[in-house]
């Protein structure tokens, strides 16, 4: 049987704005990404976040973001190697506290929006990222897109790595995701993107926005929690993952599969 695990973006509401549904969606999944204060999330939502994920029983990562919290961490930045590892062991080390404080460990790192995006092709970005974890977290796996300078650099320095696909978002050719200022980029139909899943961890083939099929593995599928009716895409991803003979399982348990 094919496993896969589901991941979610989460806690990224802020003060008295709420994003997301994340009481729902933790039911729903198996790791959810905490964003730490610097793209979303502040301390009592971090708390929150990490509660309800140990009550559900789910994996808990660092979403590490650029301090960009008027953009949501979803615009580049032009910020220097020390820089980064700095902002990245800053968030992982508040997210810890609020794991400690709760008594659960912190199961993975993945960075959120244009830091992940630029760690696709810099590799300062990159490597910043995985001598981040090195440095504080050591043999904690890091979310990486297949292919991507970060799933390079986190295999030649040892670090663990999960390979991560996308429910909700449209691939370009050579497996990077389409830029959310394209029409088309961010994938709202719950049929759509569960057709899409399905093909991937089935198939190990991605459809590209201009309709191609392109070859991807990956241990986890996304959905990020402020995409319009997130709720409706991982129910419906669940149901036909299921109809498709694929088990919604830990990450452990996926990498044992694909590896």
């Amino acid at each position: 049987m094919k496993r896969i695990d589901l991941n979610c973006d989460m806690g990224e509401s802020f003060g008295v704005y709420t994003l997301g549904m994340d009481e729902e969606v933790i039911k729903l999944i198996t790791s959810a990404n905490i964003a730490c204060g610097f793209h979303a999330g502040d301390p009592n939502v971090m708390d929150r976040t990490v509660q309800i994920a140990k009550k559900n029983h789910v994996g808990i990562g660092v979403h590490m973001g650029f301090p960009d919290l008027l953009g949501f961490g979803r615009r580049n930045m032009d910020v220097s190697y020390e820089e980064l590892v700095n902002y990245n062991i800053y968030q992982i080390g508040a997210l810890e506290a609020f794991c400690r404080k709760h008594d659960v460990k912190i199961q993975h790192i993945k960075p959120h929006g244009n830091m992940n995006n630029m760690a696709d092709t810099d590799r300062v970005i990159a490597e910043a990222i995985v001598d981040s974890t090195l440095m504080v977290l050591p043999g904690t796996p890091i979310f990486v897109k297949p292919g991507s300078e970060l799933h390079k650099v986190s295999e030649a320095k040892g670090v663990p790595v999960i390979l991560e696909i996308f429910a909700d978002r449209a691939y370009n050719k050579d497996g990077t995701l389409v830029s959310r200022k394209i029409p088309g980029a961010v994938i709202k139909d719950p049929k759509e993107a569960a057709e899409n899943v399905v093909r991937m961890v089935v198939e190990g083939k991605a459809k590209t926005i201009d309709g191609q099929l392109i070859d991807i593995t990956g241990d986890s599928v996304c959905v990020h929690g402020d995409t319009q009716g997130s709720l409706e895409i991982i129910r419906h991803l669940r149901s036909e993952l299921e109809k498709a003979g694929v088990k919604i399982a830990p990450i452990g348990q996926c990498v044992e599969e694909v590896r």
